[in-house]
């Protein structure tokens, strides 16, 4: 069974509407790990749209399971990541005018700045995962790169339409997950999983982490956070 990472950032997102002091991002963390999250996941976006550098600091010190920090591949994002420290930094894509991560990074055509990016987290003690479609060349090229994970961008599984849209996108991840394995690469999955259609990436065996916000967040809008990530950890 595929462990589980709770993306916290849209809490944030829902305190940054009123610039006010709830709902705390870091309660919710605590309150998803003691339901059972294996993992907090936050995003700092160079715009600070929802988590803010000091929600970044005050995680680090409460977070009991494992930190994940998403962040673009910037001077700024990763001065911040080794001062901070976290568990894991996930490279991602990043472009102001977006609502959320629209596709997977480009590593095969960077290939030598990644690798030297990537090793200078590594020195500080961070594992590093890229976030990346599910396609061969930017598999293999994270392997050259020297990642030490990839995270599968399921984002055209979750919005495909209709079974053949939707088998045939699964197959394009559970093939890359695959190859990562082959390569040495762990391999974890997510963007738009939701409690409808999570089952079948979890069955994937290579995939061993998934990374979920916006549908855990949603659900624990009407139900609560303890509840939403109970019942996301019983589907996996």
């Amino acid at each position: 069974m595929p462990r589980l990472s709770v993306n916290i950032d849209h809490i944030a997102t829902l305190r940054q509407a009123r610039k006010g002091v709830e709902p705390d991002p870091i309660a919710a963390a605590v309150l998803a790990e003691l339901a059972g999250a294996d993992g907090i996941i936050a995003h700092l976006r160079e715009d600070r749209r929802h988590v803010q550098d000091r929600d970044l600091r005050l995680l680090r010190e409460t977070v009991r399971t494992k930190l994940n920090l998403e962040m673009a591949a910037t001077d700024e994002m990763q001065r911040i990541a080794l001062e901070v420290k976290p568990d894991f930094a996930t490279l991602v894509p990043e472009k102001r005018e977006e609502l959320t991560t629209e596709g997977g990074l480009e590593v095969a055509s960077r290939i030598d700045f990644m690798r030297s990016f990537i090793g200078r987290l590594q020195k500080g003690g961070i594992i590093v995962s890229l976030f990346v479609d599910p396609d061969e060349k930017q598999i293999t090229a994270s392997k050259n790169a020297g990642a030490d994970w990839v995270e599968i961008h399921t984002g055209a599984f979750a919005n495909a339409l209709g079974d053949r849209e939707r088998e045939r996108e699964l197959k394009k991840i559970t093939d890359a997950a695959k190859l990562a394995g082959i390569l040495g690469l762990r391999a974890g999955a997510g963007h738009g999983l939701n409690y409808v259609n999570v089952q079948k990436v979890a069955r994937i065996p290579e995939v061993e982490e998934l990374n979920i916000g916006h549908s855990i967040i949603s659900r624990a809008s009407l139900v609560g956070i303890d509840r939403a990530v109970r019942e996301m950890k019983q589907l996996i």
